[in-house]
């Protein structure tokens, strides 16, 4: 069994707020401590998929992995979007909100409906509402399931943001911010994004039968390389297992939470 060192292998472009592009320039920034201190919008501190419900048991049809088989990688991946979206249509159900399922773009390569896919091998696309994957050589050579896994589960947190208009203002308050402050709205996003994750496995690791217990896979999380957008890993090891242990999203208010907890 390996345990990678970057366990937390997916991130998010959104609009191209975290390239630093040109357009950051234009737009009006704030000082840290006013972000901080400004009202959160009502979005993000009182959004309605949060009020989704306590999750149940679900089984899914996730397959092994064949190392060095591509068409297993892809097989794997969808079986996991399925899975994802059959969670994640009941949980909004449950809030009164809309579910759409995602795009799914798989690919050997580094290029996706929204540019390059990172290194590590996984990103949202808000505008196209697509889960863009790649398939790495480590994952081709040396499959550790649940790493894998969590590229899917942790995207589609981002795409449960999207639904819920989370993204949306998160974006405007990035665009408000600068320095440290810039990096806590980005942890903030990241953080839920893990929590959501945990939330989905709550009812669904089981099925996923990942080849490693809960404890061991957190201890793999919070010793993984800290990230300038997603924090540090200690942090994202905690909201991902607030969100598994209280098999709900109302678990993943990190809009709210202490800066203890999102830096």
């Amino acid at each position: 069994m390996r345990i990678p060192f970057l366990v937390v292998s997916a991130c998010m472009i959104t609009g191209l707020a975290l390239s630093g592009t040109a357009t950051a320039a234009t737009r009006p920034s704030a000082s840290p401590a006013k972000v901080e201190a400004a009202p959160m919008p009502a979005v993000l501190v009182k959004n309605k998929i949060y009020r989704s419900g306590t999750t149940s048991p679900q089984s899914c049809n996730i397959p092994e992995i064949r190392a060095g088989s591509t068409a297993s990688l892809k097989y794997f991946h969808k079986a996991m979007a399925n899975c994802a979206n059959r969670f994640w249509a009941t949980r909004f159900k449950s809030a009164g909100l809309r579910y759409t399922p995602p795009k799914i773009f798989i690919t050997t390569g580094s290029n996706s409906v929204c540019g390059k896919i990172t290194t590590n091998g996984a990103q949202y696309c808000p505008t196209q509402r697509t889960v863009a994957i790649r398939i790495m050589k480590r994952d081709l050579n040396d499959p550790f399931k649940m790493n894998i896994a969590h590229s899917v589960a942790h995207e589609w947190g981002h795409h449960v943001q999207q639904l819920a208009g989370i993204l949306d203002a998160q974006n405007v308050l990035y665009w408000r911010a600068r320095g440290t402050a810039r990096d806590i709205v980005s942890h903030r996003l990241e953080m839920q994004a893990e929590c959501f994750a945990g939330v989905f496995y709550s009812s669904t690791l089981e099925s996923i039968n990942p080849g490693i217990d809960w404890d061991t896979w957190l201890d793999a999380v919070s010793r993984a390389g800290e990230s300038k957008v997603h924090g540090k890993p200690r942090n994202l090891a905690y909201w991902q297992n607030r969100g598994y242990s209280g098999a709900s999203a109302s678990y993943c208010n990190t809009f709210a939470a202490p800066l203890t907890r999102v830096r």
